[in-house]
């Protein structure tokens, strides 16, 4: 099918190499969580249609490196390797100020300007059929990867750049549309907080300052622990209805989950990590090696995903599974918690919007350890947890209108998703004419509106 959708374009068809000044793959040194030296671009900080730089590593680069790997505004970086053959090709365009290299997993492409635009060459490429070029010439063993040359030929068509310009102008109208539309969702669920508070009588707890001078009587000292995240007091905001203030242990069962073990290391699991969830849910499952699948903790439908690693902690990924693209279970990152309530699922729901008030949050601050950059929420600490637990009519109410924040929040997501897909396919069509047909993209390879 991909021979005949690109058959009759509106322009000429060009190899990408024809486009490019360079073509390179990032540095193979290893980079770490601790702050110093460059930032360096990884595949996680690569999404579809954007960046997350939530979660930077940094690498000391030589002047001579650093004059290698730095990025410059305009670079396409592209993603070459990956368990999920849908993921590999994604590919973005570098614009933030100051140095950046990029690891290895990357390639990066310098397009020139007077013949094509960066962001035009990445809009296409991103669409239904210029990911089709892309799983087209994949090749995959354990690892779906694509190389330079294979990059070089893909097929881009190539109208002036005047035309380029207009095309992106519409499509980044519909951007703009989208990311409304986003925000509006991710709003309804930040306003949990609020909602859990003022139903619960309580006011938001202070943030602690783990610098605040306290004491800690030796017989409460823990084993070894002498670190003052393990002692630090949280103070208890007003409670005037009495609400019973429960540690999570008490109300719910944390990373409970087991699953039945491969028959090798090498068999191909699904597999969930922090990049492939957004704020709030499992994005997409990806594939791993069973050997890949650090920590072989399991996620199931209907449990919560906690972050435990900065800075993902702090940007409140904690996420309600509601799908895992029809598996019954999937591996699991070990910079997640799984927690489900010793209750129904009223209980869950009730959970996780505490999980997003300040109640939880502000515990949370105070009891991670670790360097700056990469602190942790420890298995004690987390477990110590202090929650609220008011009587069952309460935490039902609460729990429906998660319920409807949430049923609400996913049809702004589905009318961006939407929307985008016809942005992309009304650029798509301008560029290679119209779909010959409505199952093209079915059998092509992948089902319209899936997300890319």
């Amino acid at each position: 099918m991909i021979r005949e959708r690109y058959a009759h374009p509106r322009f000429d068809l060009v190899p990408l190499g024809s486009l490019t000044q360079i073509v390179q793959y990032g540095t193979s040194k290893r980079s770490t969580s601790e702050l110093g030296g460059v930032p360096v671009l990884r595949i996680p900080n690569l999404q579809v249609d954007g960046w997350d730089l939530s979660d930077l590593k940094y690498l000391p680069l030589t002047p001579e490196e650093l004059s290698t790997y730095r990025l410059e505004k305009g670079d396409i970086l592209f993603n070459r390797t990956n368990g999920s053959r849908e993921l590999v090709g994604k590919c973005e365009v570098f614009d933030f100020d100051g140095d950046y290299g990029f690891a290895s997993y990357l390639i990066r492409l310098r397009i020139d300007q007077d013949q094509a635009l960066p962001e035009f060459v990445t809009a296409f490429l991103n669409t239904f059929w210029g990911r089709r070029q892309v799983e087209h010439v994949s090749r995959q063993i354990l690892m779906s990867n694509i190389n330079t040359e294979e990059i070089r030929a893909l097929q881009i068509p190539l109208p002036k750049p005047s035309k380029q310009r207009e095309l992106l102008a519409a499509l980044d109208a519909a951007r703009a549309t989208r990311r409304e539309k986003l925000a509006q969702a991710d709003g309804l669920l930040a306003g949990l907080d609020s909602l859990v508070l003022d139903a619960l009588g309580l006011s938001a707890p202070a943030t602690h300052d783990p610098s605040w001078p306290f004491a800690v009587r030796l017989k409460s000292v823990r084993g070894n622990r002498l670190d003052p995240p393990a002692y630090t007091p949280f103070p208890i905001p007003r409670n005037p209805r009495r609400i019973p203030i429960e540690p999570l242990a008490k109300v719910a069962a944390i990373d409970a989950n087991t699953a039945p073990r491969p028959p090798d290391n090498d068999a191909i699991v699904p597999y969930v990590g922090l990049p492939e969830c957004d704020l709030n849910d499992v994005r997409e499952v990806a594939t791993r090696t069973f050997a890949e699948a650090k920590g072989r903790s399991i996620a199931r439908v209907g449990d919560i995903l906690f972050a435990r690693i900065e800075p993902s902690i702090f940007n409140k990924k904690y996420v309600f599974v509601e799908h895992l693209g029809g598996h019954d279970h999937v591996y699991l990152s070990t910079e997640f918690y799984t927690v489900r309530a010793h209750g129904d699922e009223d209980d869950q729901r009730y959970l996780y919007a505490m999980f997003q008030s300040a109640f939880v949050f502000n515990q949370v601050r105070g009891k991670t350890t670790g360097s700056s950059g990469r602190r942790r929420l420890d298995p004690e600490m987390f477990a110590s947890l202090l929650v609220p637990w008011p009587d069952r009519t309460i935490r039902k109410k609460i729990a429906a209108e998660v319920v409807h924040r949430r049923e609400e929040a996913r049809r702004l997501r589905e009318e961006a998703r939407t929307l985008w897909d016809e942005a992309k396919r009304r650029f798509e069509d301008e560029l290679l004419g119209p779909e010959p047909s409505a199952e093209a993209r079915t059998t092509g390879g992948s089902k319209r509106g899936r997300k890319q």
